[in-house]
């Protein structure tokens, strides 16, 4: 096995194993506490995040790790090795009960991501990104041909402070007006392996994602074919402003509509007015 072969089964091994930790805990009597006005964590999180951590160190004892809880860092090295960890990606359908919410580990070798899996027990789907694709319960994914944005389902990603929550209408306001149809699921790690295997045809943010709110689904879609950039097109990665997934048929529409968000949605023919 090469080494990436090694770091794939890693991650999915180290998923598997907090998923089932945080599986435990669904749908029981857990306290839950507030890290800020809209995020919440409880004692699950932390205790997924302790067994994917300790399932990597067994093979990769000195590999960095960038994890959303306490006991990891935040930002991703632009050089060397390191894991990206989410131990409940959708917190908040979790503390709910909603079955929309996935443990998250991506392998990373000098800033780009090489590998990862999504878990989602509640669902009884596991997604697994590989050098050679994707891959969703062992069969092959792929994003989907739907050239049409009448067509296409997209979902608004993230979630917008209660200051910005004008970005956030816009953001809704551009998906219904130029796709479609619209899908928000609270998760964007369960969210982004949808467009890879074929289930939706894009996402869009104008906010910097945090990565491990992120970078597997990205790997995800790329190795199904899809295409995934940042605001002003260019090729996405860990540190960049605005996520914009596609199928890669209607990546120029995904943009124009990402654009949107700030100035509010436009009418028809601004696509062509902003040179998409």
């Amino acid at each position: 096995m090469t080494d990436i072969d090694v770091r794939a089964a890693v991650a999915e091994r180290a998923a598997r194993a907090g998923a089932r930790v945080a599986h435990e805990h669904f749908r029981t009597d857990m306290p839950v506490e507030r890290k800020g006005e809209d995020d919440v964590v409880t004692e699950a999180d932390r205790a997924a995040q302790r067994t994917v951590i300790e399932s990597i160190r067994g093979t990769f004892p000195d590999d960095a790790v960038v994890g959303e809880e306490a006991d990891a860092r935040k930002r991703v090295p632009d050089e060397g090795a390191a894991w990206v960890v989410d131990p409940i990606d959708g917190t908040h359908n979790y503390v709910r009960g909603t079955r929309i919410w996935g443990t998250v580990v991506a392998a990373v070798v000098d800033g780009e991501p090489v590998a990862a899996a999504t878990v989602c027990p509640a669902l009884d789907d596991v997604y697994v990104a590989d050098a050679d694709g994707a891959y969703r319960n062992g069969d092959p994914i792929a994003v989907n041909d739907v050239d049409d944005p009448r067509h296409a389902s997209v979902s608004p990603t993230l979630w917008w402070d209660h200051d910005a929550r004008d970005e956030y209408a816009n953001a809704c306001a551009t998906i219904v007006s130029r796709f479609g149809d619209m899908r928000r699921f609270g998760a964007a790690q369960v969210v982004l392996p949808t467009v890879a295997a074929g289930g939706l045809e894009g996402v869009i943010t104008n906010l910097r994602a945090n990565p491990w709110d992120s970078v597997a689904g990205v790997f995800m879609i790329r190795q199904a074919g899809g295409r995934v950039t940042d605001l002003n097109g260019d090729r996405w990665r860990h540190d960049s402003v605005g996520l914009v997934a596609s199928n890669g048929a209607l990546h120029d529409e995904m943009l124009a509509a990402a654009r949107a968000i700030e100035r509010g949605s436009e009418p028809d023919g601004a696509e062509e007015e902003s040179g998409e």
